[in-house]
């Protein structure tokens, strides 16, 4: 199982490590992670492997919504069963 997580906001150092802290410390492992800065607005995806994860998603996305509070980005963590569902035609 995986999990797609997205961040877009404000440009800021230590976004993908802080999001990346908060992985690990719940035993999800990045398999994959995009990133790119446009002007000043950053945006990423990263799919991680959550088969071995402690807790549950909902507890991943609060603790990423945490660590990244007040900088001004937007996050998601979204089953990756969802996200296929949620782009079928």
């Amino acid at each position: 199982m995986r999990a797609v997580i997205t961040i877009v906001g404000k440009d800021a150092v230590g976004i993908l490590a802080k999001t990346a802290g908060v992985c690990a410390s719940h035993s999800a492992n990045i398999v994959d992670v995009t990133q790119t800065v446009m002007g000043d607005i950053f945006s990423m995806v990263m799919l991680a492997e959550i088969d071995k994860m402690e807790g549950s998603i909902a507890s991943l996305a609060e603790d990423i919504e945490k660590v990244l509070e007040g900088q001004g980005l937007v996050s998601h963590v979204m089953h990756e069963d969802i996200f296929n569902a949620m782009h079928k035609i």
